[in-house]
């Protein structure tokens, strides 16, 4: 069965070669790597839980090994395995947010939702772990813990015919949460190279939330003991998916130009000479780079197809109704 990815690449003139490339590429590597996982010590609550270009299936020869152990459970002294012997078997580091290469407990995500000790990490650790997400070792550990998020957004939020607005509002949080970071940080490191993170933001970020944000506000067609089935089903995918899904029903025209434009994006993270370029670069240096203004040209279609998608379909009373206040 081809995936709705699929089915929207054959709608378009190029086939989305470097989106479908970098998801062939995570499913080979992502096999190697769980191979080479396998012969860790394990606790059965345990997962060892990769992120990032892994759980968006867009992995390139770029990308980092963003993981996590994550535990469904309280927190404990003792988790096996080790984070050293992870990153052993796995060879490359995790990225330098201090997100990653640590452990997460189930209780920490789902128990301070919300709260004063819901920190800008925890959300993020638990937005990820929802949105692009996959499995290294311990995908019965890790899906019990998605489940056990999922049944917390859920629980006595649930209506016939209505979006979950505690996840909803959750999603929407963390999109504003990392904008808003995102200038923070760049204030903080004073003109520091900030010119991919700027396009991932612009590009990688915004795929991912909307990836979120379009299952959620179709739950609005569902009965209430329909809305979990359904979301486990959306999460299972990769956020691309989800969102050529939406596109494919309510428009394809909008969706093929969209996905083209991150496909190539996709590509231009896949060179390395072009990913090096542009890592080079500060912010207020991408104006004059080349490669920087195409990748802008890039997101600004991105950015126009899913508007369209959201204000020109029959999704707008729901964005109205549920995505403003």
């Amino acid at each position: 069965m081809t995936t709705p990815l699929e089915q929207l690449a054959a709608r378009s003139a190029d086939g989305f070669p470097n989106l479908l490339g970098a998801r062939e590429r995570t499913r080979v590597e992502l096999a190697a790597a769980r191979g080479r996982l396998a012969p860790l010590v394990r606790d059965p609550d345990t997962a060892v839980v990769l992120f990032g270009s892994w759980g968006r299936s867009e992995l390139t020869a770029g990308s980092d090994d963003d993981w996590l152990i994550l535990v469904d459970g309280v927190p404990r002294a003792v988790v096996e395995p080790a984070g050293d012997s992870i990153g052993a078997a796995l060879g490359r580091k995790p990225g330098t947010t201090g997100l990653f290469g640590d452990i997460a407990f189930t209780s920490e995500l789902v128990g301070k939702i919300g709260l004063e000790d819901d920190t800008n990490r925890n959300l993020t650790r638990r937005m990820l772990l929802m949105l692009e997400s996959v499995a290294a070792a311990g995908e019965d550990a890790h899906r019990a813990a998605r489940d056990r998020v999922l049944d917390g957004y859920l629980q006595g939020d649930v209506k016939d015919h209505r979006p979950p607005r505690f996840f909803l509002n959750d999603v929407i949080r963390y999109w504003r949460t990392i904008t808003v970071d995102f200038v923070g940080k760049s204030r903080a490191e004073g003109g520091e190279k900030g010119a991919l993170r700027n396009l991932k933001l612009r590009l990688n970020r915004k795929v991912l939330f909307a990836g979120g944000l379009l299952p959620l506000l179709l739950c609005h067609r569902l009965r209430a003991d329909a809305i979990g089935d359904e979301l486990r089903r959306q999460l299972d995918q990769p956020a691309t998916d989800r969102l050529a899904e939406v596109f494919l029903e309510f428009d394809v025209d909008a969706g093929v130009r969209a996905m083209s434009a991150y496909d190539r994006w996709i590509g231009m993270l896949g060179d390395d000479a072009i990913r090096a370029e542009l890592a080079g670069l500060t912010r207020d240096e991408g104006d004059a780079n080349r490669s920087f203004r195409a990748a802008r040209r890039l997101s600004d279609d991105v950015q126009n197809g899913l508007l369209a998608l959201l204000f020109e379909t029959p999704l707008l009373p729901l964005v109205r109704e549920y995505g403003v206040f």
